[in-house]
Formats: C-alpha cells, sequence, structure tokens
C-alpha cells in the first residue's frame, strides 16, 4: 500500500494518498487546489488516480476535486447525503472502495457515514488487505480530531440546529469511530490552528485507543452532556468561510496559476479607486507598522495568512498585494486556496514606493503594556477554572454587549482573541470581538473616539488596527506583546 499524508501548516489541512501498489490504482482524500504535489508523487510511485474523495463540504479552505477531475479524469464521490453543483459518486455508509484488482485482494476503504460535523460527512476505514482485523486506519475528515471532536455550529444544515448536529457527532463517533480496534491510526483532516475545532493538537496523527483515552470530548458522558460541551466556546467563524462552502458545494473555476502582475504605486491606486480593491499588505508585521500606504490592510504571510485575509477582506473583492519582492505569488496561491482569486497584481518594490511617497505613508501607533496600564486599571488575569466554571473576566462585558467606555479615559478597549481565550482571562473594561467577526461589528464601535486593540501576543491585534485605521478610526493603536505580555508583568 501506498500511503501519503499532505500536511498545509498555514491552513492546518491534511490531504491524503491511498493506493494500490499492485495494481497502480489509487484515491486522493480532500485534496487543495495546488495539486501538483499528489500528480508528481503519484506519478513516481506508479500511481493513477481514479477517485478524488472529500469527507465533507469543507468551508475552511476550496478544494481541489475539481482541478484533479480535470487533470486525471478521475470521479468525485461524497457521503450519500451531500448535493452538489456536479455530477458525483455518492458512497453509501458501508460501501467497500476496492483499489486492488477485484474485490477479494488489495487496498480497502470502507466509506461510514458519520453525520454531525454536516449531514454528509464520511469517514474512510482503510485496511491494506480486505479482511484485515485491524484496519491500518481511518481517514475521519472533521469528524474526529487529535484531541478534539469536530464543531457542529459551524453551518448547520437547513433545519437542524447545533444541539441536533452534536446529537448525531455523538452517536456517528460511538456507533462508528468508537467501534473501531484501539490499534486503529486516525488521521484526520485538520490540525492545531484550524478555526473547525476549539482544541486541536499539533499531533497530525493518533490511534483510536489513544482517543478513546485522552479526548475530552470522548470521555464516558451522556449525550446531553457532549452535546453542551461541544456546542459551546467555539472559536469565531471567519467571514469567508460561507463563501467556500458554497463554492465546494456548487463548484468553482480552476485555479489560475500564472503569477500576478507587476504594478505601479498609480496603476495599484487606480484599481483602489475605480473597481474598489483593497490594498493587503502581506510583509511581516514589522515592516508593516513601520510603514505602510494609508489605507491598506494587514496580514502577514508568516501567520496564517489566507484565514486572516479570509477575516477581513469580503469574499470577490479585488486585491493588490503589496508584498517583499519574490513572495508575491506565494500570497497568490495562498489566497487562491480560499477561493480569493481576483488578484490584480502586486505593487512592485514597496519599500522602495514607500520611501518615496512620505504624503501617502503611515505609521502603525503601539503602546507597551506598561503604557496601557497608566491609562487602565490594574488588569487581574482571571484564573483559568474560573473560565471553565462559567464566570466572566473580571470588569469585562459579556459579548455583544455595548462598547467598553473606560471613564477616566473615554478609549474602546478591545480584545480581537477567540471566546474561549477572552472567558479564559482578559483586561478589566475589554469588550471581545474576535478578529473572524470584526468586520461585521465595526458600526457598533464610534470612530471618533480612540480605539485599543489586544489579543494574545499581538499578531491579530496589528491586522485588526489594520482594518479599523482602513476604515476611517482616527485613533487606534494596539498593545505590544498582547495580552501574554500583561498578564506577565502583573504576575
Amino acid at each position: 500500500m501506498h500511503f501519503a499524508q499532505y500536511y498545509l501548516d498555514c491552513l492546518s489541512q491534511a490531504s491524503y494518498l491511498i493506493g494500490d501498489e499492485t495494481t497502480g490504482r489509487a484515491v486522493l482524500v480532500d485534496p487543495r487546489r495546488d495539486i501538483d504535489d499528489y500528480l508528481h508523487d503519484a506519478e513516481a510511485a506508479g500511481l493513477r488516480i481514479e477517485l478524488v474523495i472529500e469527507t465533507h463540504i469543507h468551508a475552511d479552505f476550496l478544494s481541489g476535486h475539481l482541478e484533479l477531475a480535470r487533470a486525471t479524469d478521475a470521479a468525485i464521490a461524497f457521503g450519500e447525503a451531500a448535493q452538489t453543483g456536479f455530477p458525483i459518486r455518492r458512497l453509501k455508509d458501508g460501501e467497500r472502495i476496492s483499489l486492488g484488482a477485484d474485490d477479494t485482494e488489495g487496498v480497502t476503504l470502507t466509506a461510514l457515514a458519520t453525520p454531525g460535523h454536516t449531514l454528509e460527512s464520511i469517514c474512510l476505514v482503510i485496511r491494506e488487505h480486505p479482511d484485515d482485523e485491524v484496519p491500518f486506519g481511518v481517514l475521519t475528515g472533521d469528524t474526529l480530531f487529535v484531541g478534539d471532536v469536530g464543531r457542529p455550529d459551524l453551518l448547520s444544515a437547513a433545519g437542524h440546529s447545533p444541539h441536533d448536529m452534536a446529537a448525531r457527532l455523538y452517536r456517528s463517533l460511538h456507533t462508528k469511530l468508537l467501534a473501531l480496534p484501539d490499534a486503529t491510526r486516525v488521521f484526520p483532516a485538520h490540525g492545531a490552528g484550524s478555526a473547525c475545532g476549539r482544541s486541536l493538537s499539533t499531533e497530525t496523527s493518533s490511534t483510536i485507543g489513544d482517543q478513546r483515552r485522552l479526548n475530552y470530548a470522548l470521555q464516558p458522558m451522556p449525550e446531553a452532556d457532549f452535546v453542551r460541551l461541544v456546542t459551546a466556546g467555539q472559536p469565531a467563524t471567519p467571514g469567508y468561510f460561507a463563501h467556500d462552502a458554497a463554492l465546494n458545494r456548487d463548484g468553482h473555476p480552476l485555479l489560475d496559476p500564472r503569477p500576478p502582475a507587476a504594478l505601479t504605486l498609480d496603476e495599484a491606486l487606480a484599481a483602489r479607486d475605480r473597481q474598489g480593491a483593497v490594498l493587503l499588505d502581506c510583509r511581516p508585521s514589522a515592516a508593516y507598522t513601520r510603514a505602510h500606504l494609508a489605507g491598506s490592510l494587514h496580514t502577514s504571510l508568516d501567520t496564517r495568512f489566507a484565514e486572516y485575509a479570509g477575516s477581513v477582506v469580503a469574499p470577490g473583492t479585488p486585491v493588490v498585494l503589496i508584498a517583499d519582492p519574490g513572495t508575491e505569488q506565494e500570497a497568490r496561491l495562498r489566497l487562491g486556496r480560499i477561493g480569493y482569486d481576483r488578484v490584480l497584481g502586486h505593487l512592485s518594490d514597496p519599500a522602495a514606493v514607500l520611501e518615496r511617497t512620505p504624503a501617502l505613508t503611515r505609521r502603525s501607533r503601539r503602546i507597551r503594556h506598561d503604557e496601557l496600564a497608566l491609562e487602565q486599571p490594574q488588569p487581574q488575569p482571571q484564573p483559568a477554572d474560573a473560565a471553565a466554571a462559567g464566570a466572566s473576566a473580571p470588569g469585562a462585558p459579556a459579548p455583544g454587549a455595548p462598547a467598553a467606555n473606560t471613564p477616566a479615559t473615554g478609549i474602546q478597549l478591545i480584545d480581537v482573541r477567540n471566546p474561549s481565550e477572552y472567558e479564559a482571562g482578559a483586561l478589566p473594561g475589554a469588550r471581545n470581538i474576535p478578529l473572524a467577526g470584526l468586520s461585521q461589528h465595526l458600526t457598533e464601535l464610534d470612530p471618533a473616539r480612540p480605539v485599543v486593540l489586544y489579543c494574545r501576543s499581538g499578531g491579530r491585534s496589528v491586522i485588526a488596527a489594520a482594518l479599523l485605521e482602513a476604515r476611517g478610526f482616527g485613533d487606534v493603536c494596539d498593545v505590544v506583546g498582547g495580552y501574554e505580555a500583561v498578564a506577565a508583568a502583573v504576575g
């Protein structure tokens, strides 16, 4: 058997190539849009990809099933409940896919219907030989992660609440996956950092036995307790997720591999003014905060670039990249992985442009944690056990409450971390608006009053500050080092 995992760190996303080396027949599971690695490796191993299988309709990235079908003539398969805008093979619960010469020999995959994350979710049990008592492994998609389970609230099916989906997930886990032998390897579709769960491990594989013992969501508990557990405290959903889910379901243009065109400053500004393009600065945050074009947005290529870009740039918006020379194609590729294909070009030599145009250049305002302490009541980080008990952060309004207004200064103090981070400890008077949803809540803030932003360590707050500056907020700053710096200072 040929088995390969492809792990994409910037999206915490895994795809898999499984083949029978005797027959040369292979399947690819949950592929990304840039497919050259798969094609190269399959050719090198003497494999032909006959089937592309999606464990579910993905929301966090644009899948490469259409690109692979075009390149290899492979069929596309989903779980039986999937509804798509293109022809698919529907895999029934318990259906076997043989890669051998016949059904009695060779590598075999068995589809398990595991609704919960989505209605059409499936897992794929892999056996090197059809009669192996202990499977080689199981591809668990977004049903089971290492250290977590799929979230049931992400894109709840029409007519099904997150609680209903969580109940389905509970039954899928206990009747399907936990029925497998403990030695069965677990290969999920995502790892740590993904917004598809809240406690994903940095490990990219495990075993059923280890997850039975160590995964918090698989500990013995009634279904009702599981439902409460997995529907609470999930990360905020990036704004592009619904867009990608629709494209993965209905179809989309194939990925354009061409590098973005080089633009002069005048051309970049004309694209902004005439076509509504966003100037997206993807240089390192230190370079952006030192000098950037007024009105530009920011998310660095050395972070979760595509996910953050999809949180501050609306789907379908034209984009002009401001990138260090030689990195513009990587930026375009990463945007393409989430279906942001309208890249009009990139600004040539941005460092030189910024030096020549001081009137168009801005420097970000950042403050140290001790400067924040001069304006704010002394922060006392909340113990983690208080958050676990459901307590609110000291002095912090619940998400959705009116914007914070510290009497002494009138600042609006905004925590752009995820809800679980905020609940585990926050600065007094801070309002929680996660970065992923900040664009949708800007009308709730007063652009005439100062805004101070912070996150865990300072990365997300720079992105948030850029968004507010671009939307006309005049007095914006963020806290260098974020909540970690403040918490360390106060012990």
